[in-house]
């Protein structure tokens, strides 16, 4: 039987979270499109500082995208838990990611105690165009 996972903070307070978390990181490049148990969604809008040669998104911002994207779904389900860290990320890099709105549809597979497990793939112009896919672990506190 699968685990019905419940929501512990709004998309704002999880938002407010963030830029008292990070009052340094340039919040206005995200956005949360979609929030529901057991599903985030993040809309980031790549500035020239997130590139590479070739006028494409770089790899450090792509993973840096997926570990932000799994912090919040988990955090929006354990709550303000600052301490929760990445133990493990591994990431694919499908396709060159253009400057464009880029998406982080993530999913939460298994919610521990001291575990946690998420999927997040990155895609443009359509969900079916996967650029890169991570598989994610944070050890919560």
């Amino acid at each position: 039987m699968a685990r019905e996972f419940k929501l512990a903070m709004t998309p704002d307070e999880l938002s407010e979270f963030f830029c008292q978390a990070f009052p340094g990181d340039p919040q206005r490049n995200f956005a949360f499109e979609r929030f529901e148990p057991g599903f985030l969604r993040i809309r980031m809008v790549p500035d020239e500082t997130m590139l590479r040669p070739g006028n494409l998104v770089s790899g450090p911002t792509q993973m840096a995208l997926a570990d932000r994207a799994a912090y919040a779904v988990i955090l929006a389900h354990i709550g303000p838990v600052a301490m929760a860290v990445t133990s493990n990320l591994n990431m694919s890099f499908l396709r060159g990611v253009q400057k464009d709105a880029v998406y982080a549809d993530t999913t939460l597979l298994k919610l521990g105690r001291k575990l946690a497990s998420v999927d997040v793939r990155l895609w443009q112009d359509s969900e079916h165009h996967i650029v890169a896919q991570s598989t994610v672990t944070y050890a919560i506190p």
